[in-house]
């Protein structure tokens, strides 16, 4: 017996030797605090032995074995299993919130058919329907606090906005269906709805219900509208909403709601603007187009009155402020138009009108804080400067346009985008390079399909002109693109192809208006037409051959794959045009002189290649 109480003596010290390392490892791994333990019950009853009575082998002081972390944890209880996050999984979000947001739809429409049920058989009067969606908005929106205090948060949102959407929907139904209320009433308990419903979000430091409020406050007009034009309650009420947009945005981050009112705003505008605009309005039309687009356009310089929004907002990288800060004086440009067209000098104001707006985006550059200013953040500081200087640039650039001929509209747009290219490359910012694409798009399918030219010398006209700003532009954009990446890059491919096409077409277009002018110049004499059409063909084969010739030569020297493969198209495109168009329709001698031409240009290559100068078949290797 004494054998086996020594081996239970034994078992138990060694239980309460694992019991402490199993504790310590935890400790070691965060799952417990560090506190000091409690004296363990298992070690308190065994006597100390002394070593050499111990007939098990000694424990070796090396590291731990690594052991998984236990399924229970000490500090809080919690299963620690693979199958439990410690952040919401997916299924604790399709519980807690899409569960909850479809179970107050389906309220809603319980309710809702239980009303209409009741309306249809007369059984509530048209005051109490409206009484019922007053309290029960104003019931919700108290109940979604407590549970908001409870914590409740999301479950609490969903009820905020439904009750705050009942009350909106009560009070136009109290105007519009039952007139039980004047639209002066009707309009003020809307705004206080509003009102209470910003309030709450500040308080909760909720953005979705600011976003709630605010989309309240934007339907109130359309809600109330009864048809009359009445453009200066409409405009003051948008210019009052859009000022507490903006101060929101200086104490929280919630751009996204300045972006919204700035949409709605432009759309109300733009429907009144439609519907009820006459000559004789212009004053009214001119001052809150004014006004919205200075509220607007002061965007950036809310970093000056307010420096720590930066620090919370991401100015810097935020597309909301860019987007806004750039499309505001496109559609106030638009607006301007649209009020003064009927005008018959509107062209001159107009253009009158960009100077000014170039040199307000040049004054709100001298606004820009001084480098190392508290609270600025250089990028900040570059971001306000670059993107006033390419909008102020553009405005400069289009006033030329409207004061001259039409093709001007696309040479300031192509303008527009080698700016915008340049302010997104020294600010390294994508979406101010993407800006710079689309514009540069615009330029050039209005240069394709729109632009009329009436060229009456050689390459010293206005469509030769065009045609090589939109191939500087497009030159720029690839250098800009080899620079970053590689040639490979497709935009680097999308901008050499198109660069080479549009240099094409502005030579095929000298050389055929050189024999077409030749002809006309010598008409009255009887000559055939079809002379100069076989001389302007051998033109054009003459043209391609030395273009493919010099795109070649610079790929060469370059060392661009892909300009040497845009090369090898072009001379295959000659070369089919030699062989089939040229050998039927050109005169022996032409005939001669372009399979001359072409052999010369095709062995050259050759050689090139054969010989292998640039070594492309090592670097191949």
């Amino acid at each position: 017996m004494s054998d086996l109480s020594q081996d239970l003596l034994e078992l138990q010290k060694r239980l309460a030797e694992l019991t402490q390392r199993v504790y310590r490892l935890e400790r070691e791994a965060g799952f417990v605090a560090a506190a000091k333990p409690a004296v363990d019950p298992l070690a308190s009853p065994i006597p100390k032995e002394p070593q050499a009575t111990s007939t098990a082998p000694p424990m070796e002081p090396t590291a731990p074995p690594s052991v998984p972390p236990p399924l229970f944890l000490a500090s809080t209880g919690k299963i620690n299993s693979p199958f439990v996050e410690s952040d919401e999984s997916l299924e604790s979000a399709i519980g807690s919130r899409w569960f909850n947001r479809i179970g107050v739809f389906a309220i809603l429409i319980a309710a809702s058919l239980l009303l209409k049920f009741a309306f249809e058989n007369n059984y509530i009067g048209p005051a109490g329907r409206v009484a019922i969606g007053l309290i029960a908005g104003i019931v919700l929106v108290g109940w979604s606090s407590r549970l908001h205090a409870r914590g409740n948060i999301y479950f609490s949102y969903s009820v905020t906005a439904t009750g705050v959407g009942i009350m909106y929907l009560s009070l136009w139904a109290a105007f519009q269906l039952y007139h039980l209320v004047p639209g002066g009433v009707a309009f003020l308990a809307m705004i206080i709805v509003t009102a209470s419903a910003t309030a709450l979000a500040l308080k909760q430091d909720a953005q979705i219900i600011a976003a709630v409020a605010l989309l309240g406050g934007l339907s109130t007009p359309a809600l109330l509208s009864t048809g009359v034009n009445r453009p200066v309650e409409l405009f003051s009420y948008l210019f009052l909403l859009d000022a507490a947009a903006l101060w929101l945005v200086m104490i929280r981050p919630w751009r996204r709601l300045l972006a919204a009112c700035f949409f709605g705003t432009m759309v109300y505008y733009a429907g009144w603007h439609g519907q009820f605009f006459t000559p004789a309005q212009r004053p009214i039309a001119l001052f809150y187009a004014s006004v919205f687009f200075a509220m607007f356009a002061v965007l950036p310089v809310i970093k000056l009155m307010k420096p720590e929004f930066g620090l919370h907002s991401g100015w810097a990288h935020s597309k909301t402020f860019v987007a806004v800060a750039l499309i505001n004086p496109f559609i106030y440009f638009m607006e301007l138009y649209a009020i003064f067209e009927s005008e018959p000098d509107y062209q001159s104001i107009l253009a009158w009108a960009s100077v000014l707006l170039g040199g307000f985006y040049i004054a709100l550059i001298r606004t820009a804080p001084a480098p190392g200013a508290p609270g600025i953040a250089s990028e900040d500081r570059r971001l306000q400067t670059w993107l006033h200087l390419g909008i102020a640039l553009g405005f400069l650039t289009l006033a030329i346009p409207l004061k001259l001929e039409g093709h001007w509209i696309t040479l300031a747009w192509l303008v527009e985008a080698a700016i915008l290219l340049q302010v997104g490359v020294r600010l390294e910012h994508t979406f101010l390079k993407y800006a710079a694409l689309a514009a540069l798009m615009l330029g050039i399918f209005r240069l394709l399909f729109l632009d009329e030219f009436a060229a009456t010398r050689i390459l010293f006209n206005a469509r030769f002109a065009t045609y090589l700003v939109a191939v500087i532009v497009l030159g720029l954009i690839a250098h800009q693109v080899r620079a970053e990446g590689n040639e490979r890059h497709w935009g680097y491919v999308w901008a050499t192809i198109t660069l080479n096409i549009l240099a094409l077409m502005a030579l095929s277009y000298e050389a055929r208006d050189f024999f077409y002018r030749g002809y006309l110049a010598v008409n009255a004499e009887g000559q055939n037409w079809l002379d100069f059409q076989t001389y302007r063909d051998f033109a054009y084969s003459l043209v391609w051959m030395i273009y493919g010739a010099g795109l070649m030569a610079y790929g060469f020297i370059r060392q661009v794959t892909v300009l040497r493969w845009q090369a090898l198209v072009l001379i295959s495109v000659v070369l089919v045009k030699v062989f089939v168009y040229d050998v039927s329709q050109l005169s022996t001698g032409l005939r001669g002189l372009s399979f001359l031409a072409l052999g010369v240009l095709l062995l050259g290559i050759s050689y090139v290649y054969q010989k292998d100068i640039l070594n492309l078949s090592g670097k191949r290797s």
